[in-house]
């Protein structure tokens, strides 16, 4: 259950924060066309260090307490129940502070336009539109950013 979370929390940030959404009006400055003259496939690998916020390390604490409670009796409890919480806190915040990597699948492409200068784009792959040389490719140019697609 906590890496289905993990995999979520990790995920869906590179989804929600796209550079580049489908679907989406929004103006264009400006429009290129031209042609795929090389394409390369890349990866790029980040890591990323999961942070504690407390609440894990907490949780963890409250939950080491309970089962240290469930041993001894007495003083002995007590110090079972410290113990155990001590012990949860540690194992929490370990797990909480762990590294991960995150890799980025992208493009580079370099194109001749139609008044034949060179742009070179590196972009994320869209499995939907997978690029080779020849093909015939509009460049979009935005407030943000640049982006290609091809020519139909």
């Amino acid at each position: 259950m906590f890496k289905n979370w993990l995999w979520i929390l990790l995920i869906f940030p590179l989804f929600a924060n796209a550079a580049y959404e489908r679907n989406v009006a929004r103006p264009v400055n400006e429009v290129v066309f031209g042609k795929v003259d090389s394409v390369r496939y890349l990866t790029q690998q980040d890591i990323v260090k999961a942070e504690s916020n407390g609440w894990e390390t907490f949780l963890g604490a409250v939950v080491g307490g309970l089962i240290g409670n469930q041993f001894g009796g007495g003083s002995g409890k007590e110090v079972a129940t410290a113990v155990g919480a001590v012990a949860g806190a540690s194992i929490a915040r370990n797990r909480a502070n762990q590294v991960y990597r995150v890799e980025y699948k992208l493009v580079e492409l370099l194109i001749e336009t139609e008044d034949k200068r060179l742009i070179n784009v590196i972009q994320d792959v869209d499995s939907a539109m997978l690029f080779a040389r020849g093909d015939r490719v509009r460049i979009l140019y935005f407030n943000d950013g640049v982006r290609v697609d091809k020519e139909y």
